[in-house]
């Protein structure tokens, strides 16, 4: 694979911090450009930061000037506005436009498994999901009517040591600790495909300055798809401890706490696998190195090693308990 120029919008998020850090290490030069804020992934040595909002059109046509890159990798564009922006900024200064999506996109709940790129778009519950098919929609018209370079990345659920996947977050790890029992989605064993960035970025760097990848789709997640009991008991065994769980419908928990609707509706309540066989080709070294046991105790050892992560949400808390004593009183 050819060293390539490539400029990351972003560079500091869950899944691009990986990116950067696997592309530099595989020889690629890479330039970042963000708004300047490093949060809990600071920059690896060796990327060159450009400082500007890529909501402020303006502000990155003034850093980028005259230059091009081979590659451009857009984590964050979420709805049509953004990319018809990117048109603008690098149509005829890139060579490889690189969206990224979410396989949240993919039909919902999908009518077989394992999901394909060839699976329908189409979410009815969830407006993030819908904003991405429509930013997906014009890049597509984009490389069929006037070649634009595109290549469409799908990840499904990725994490890293920040990232806690339930619902409630450190609340839930929080409930455990003190002994109270946690709440889980439907009956806990609809299986959910959970993908470590590190393991992520080594399928997305394979595709940088590919000329096959163009106009193309590709999911990148991992093989492993726990049960959601699973993957809660993993985070309990990281902490040392034994998780109470108690299921409730996902209907019943949206109702209770509507700003987890469109996420457990539109995506967390069904069981999604993927085939990874697409991507594999063009990236023979792809596999799953880091299984969510491992990645569950990564991540309960950064929370524990500094108390003002570990930050409980009393509001969810509180609704968490209702929800269990309805639970239980009905159950």
């Amino acid at each position: 694979m050819a060293a390539t120029r490539t400029l990351f919008v972003g560079g500091t998020g869950v899944i691009s911090s990986a990116c950067v850090a696997e592309a530099l290490e595989a020889g690629h030069e890479v330039t970042v450009v963000n708004r300047g804020s490093s949060g809990a992934r600071p920059l690896p040595e060796g990327v060159e930061v450009l400082h500007a909002d890529i909501r402020d059109p303006e502000s990155v046509h003034a850093v980028l000037g005259e230059r091009s890159f081979d590659v451009a990798a857009e984590f964050l564009a979420f709805t049509p506005e953004h990319v018809r922006t990117d048109f603008d900024l690098f149509e005829g200064r890139v060579g490889q436009y690189v969206f990224i999506s979410s396989a949240s996109a993919y039909q919902t709940p999908p009518s077989r498994l394992p999901v394909t790129e060839s699976t329908p778009l189409r979410n009815p519950f969830w407006q993030y999901s819908r904003d991405k098919i429509a930013c997906e929609d014009l890049l597509v018209e984009a490389y069929r009517e006037r070649a634009f370079p595109v290549t469409i990345v799908r990840p499904s659920h990725t994490y890293d040591r920040t990232m806690i996947p339930t619902s409630g977050h450190w609340t839930d790890l929080e409930r455990m600790r003190r002994g109270a029992p946690v709440v889980v989605h439907g009956d806990g064993t609809s299986r959910w495909t959970i993908t470590h960035n590190t393991d992520f970025a080594v399928a997305f760097t394979g595709l940088l300055g590919r000329p096959e990848a163009v106009g193309d789709t590709f999911h990148i997640t991992g093989d492993e798809a726990p049960t959601w009991d699973r993957i809660y008991c993993d985070l309990a065994e990281a902490l040392g401890v034994e998780a109470e769980l108690v299921h409730v419908a996902s209907e019943s928990i949206a109702a209770v706490v509507p700003e987890l609707g469109p996420g457990l509706l539109g995506d967390k309540a069904h069981s999604m696998q993927f085939d990874n066989s697409k991507v594999r080709a063009l990236v023979p070294s792809f596999q799953q190195k880091v299984p969510f046991a491992r990645g569950a105790g990564e991540i309960v050892e950064w929370y524990l090693a500094d108390a003002s992560r570990q930050r409980v949400d009393p509001d969810l808390d509180a609704a968490f308990d209702r929800l269990v004593d309805h639970a239980r009183a009905f159950g």
